[in-house]
């Protein structure tokens, strides 16, 4: 039998492609949350990283923001304002409280956030992986994300507390780093400086023998610009804070709903198209 919190295999007809962690032993530093890693193709190859040597508060897939309140929830320094990124002891966490649904190729999972000893956030995830091709499935993961408070809480990120360009925190996946840099495309752009900071339907990343395709599946996330970074590493997220900070009335949610192709071989641009069209429909 299983235990109720044991990490989740997910499947797609029957092979594994992704383990979903919920209660990972990681120092407060790296800003514990539950991830989903390794994801792998459905040929075997892995397409995430877990604490790479160039940012260990990376893990895998899942969700990391910057800044809740003034709360650490992304992992690593803190950018302060007319200071730059800064050691600070204000690290939160996401605390898995328990699964409301659990089958072999998705769940539901209620989540915690919390810092400094309270509550800020309640979280349902609901994650699910789907067959599209022989070569290709689909990563349907869904973040709800309520205010317990009886005040505003307001999500940022570097970008808004003064660092241009660097809107991360919310949906994010650390690729696999390879010799050499995948390429980044959309279906107007293509290059990191062309793609990062824009909004598109679909975005996909393309490795050695692997393609990645992100699509918004609901208006309030296609509205989020995309993070990219291909050169220093690669990772692709969704922004929740670009110009300004998000803000959650006491009650409120904030809903945001990413849909992640996940190929064997280089997909052409009109490939990553039809891919992602038919992953988000589904």
């Amino acid at each position: 039998m299983t235990a109720p919190d044991a990490p989740v295999v997910l499947r797609v007809a029957g092979r594994p492609v992704g383990r979903y962690v919920t209660r990972p032993e990681l120092p407060a530093r790296l800003s514990p949350r539950p991830y989903v890693h390794p994801v792998t193709t459905l040929a075997g190859t892995a397409v995430t990283e877990l604490s790479p040597v160039d940012h260990t508060h990376h893990l895998g897939v899942g969700v990391a923001v910057p800044d809740v309140e003034g709360h650490n929830f992304w992992g690593g320094r803190t950018f302060v304002r007319d200071q730059g990124p800064t050691e600070l002891d204000n690290h939160g966490a996401q605390r898995h409280i328990g699964f409301q649904l659990r089958d072999p190729d998705g769940f539901v999972e209620e989540l915690r956030w919390v810092a400094a000893g309270a509550e800020l956030l309640r979280e349902r995830r609901t994650v699910a992986a789907t067959g599209l091709t022989d070569s290709a499935w689909a990563l349907d993961f869904t973040f709800s994300l309520t205010n317990v408070t009886p005040d505003p809480v307001t999500i940022g990120s570097p970008a808004t507390n003064g660092r241009p360009g660097a809107a991360y925190g919310g949906f994010f996946w650390r690729a696999r780093k390879e010799d050499t840099a995948p390429d980044v495309f959309t279906a107007g752009a293509e290059g990191e400086a062309e793609v990062h900071g824009t909004r598109a339907d679909w975005l996909a990343l393309a490795g050695a023998g692997w393609t990645l395709v992100f699509a918004g599946a609901t208006d309030a996330t296609r509205r989020d610009p995309w993070f990219v970074r291909t050169a220093e590493y690669p990772g692709v997220g969704s922004s929740l804070a670009s110009a300004e900070r998000l803000a959650i009335a006491p009650g409120d949610t904030a809903v945001r709903r990413v849909v992640t192709v996940v190929a064997d071989g280089r997909l052409a641009r009109d490939e990553a198209a039809a891919l992602a069209r038919k992953a988000v429909s589904q």
